[in-house]
């Protein structure tokens, strides 16, 4: 079972360092083939946690810090708020809210009749919004990406940027759900084991990045927010 799962962490990083977010997205509907839901999400968060570490490392010289701030801080703020309702709000509804948006922003985007400003109330926005669903279902890098693509980043700072935001928000809401209980003390000897795969994932996924244009990784990145739409949507409709 802890096999299987570390193999899932490694290709969620892969795939989440290429676009710069979704390794959660991947790694959580996946663990729960293995795990209990509240196993899975605390199991999931520090892959996210020790993933992102691994990308501010091999991307550090991209921080964009005016970014950070205002997309940071309403993030933190709202995950702590959908980090305390895990447990009593069903999450289904929301998911397939995301995965409607997700599409069409996506889809509006490729045809270029679509386009978020690029403003501090976009930022602050698109922090508040998906540090909230972080919390709450555990992922919100989908969100995210959509909301930065909007400034149109360089790839190395668009990763760094979105990592440093993900950081923050995981670093807020996993004390939360271990307060809560939600992890097994028979689960804490997996933890560096997760940590040292997800640091391998992310230089694979860095060692891609370098390789491709910034062209094709805004398609990458439109891509996989769109992709992981079409899953939520999914999700919910099964």
């Amino acid at each position: 079972m802890e096999f299987a799962f570390l193999l899932i962490a490694l290709v969620a990083e892969i795939i989440g360092t290429m676009a710069g977010f979704g390794s959660s997205t991947v790694a959580l509907p996946l663990s729960l083939f293995l795990f209990d839901f509240p196993t899975a999400l605390v199991l999931v968060a520090f892959l996210h946690i020790s993933g992102n570490i691994g990308r501010i490392t091999f991307f550090r010289h991209g921080l964009d810090t005016g970014i950070l701030l205002t997309f940071g801080l309403p993030s933190v703020l709202f995950t702590l708020g959908g980090a305390l309702l895990v447990g009593r709000t069903s999450p289904d509804l929301l998911e397939m809210i995301l995965g409607v948006f997700l599409v069409a922003y996506t889809l509006l985007s490729w045809s270029g009749r679509f386009s978020l400003s690029r403003s501090t109330l976009t930022a602050v926005v698109g922090g508040a919004v998906s540090g909230f669903l972080a919390g709450l279902i555990g992922t919100g890098g989908a969100l995210r990406g959509a909301f930065l693509n909007a400034f149109g980043l360089p790839k190395e700072r668009y990763i760094a940027t979105a990592a440093a935001i993900a950081l923050a928000v995981d670093v807020t809401r996993l004390p939360v759900y271990l307060e809560q209980g939600l992890l097994a003390p028979r689960f804490y000897p997996l933890l560096p084991l997760i940590f040292a795969v997800a640091l391998l994932g992310s230089f694979i996924g860095k060692q891609v990045v370098g390789r491709i244009s910034q062209p094709v990784f805004r398609r990458v990145v439109l891509g996989a927010i769109g992709l992981i739409g079409l899953k939520f949507i999914h999700d919910w409709a099964t």
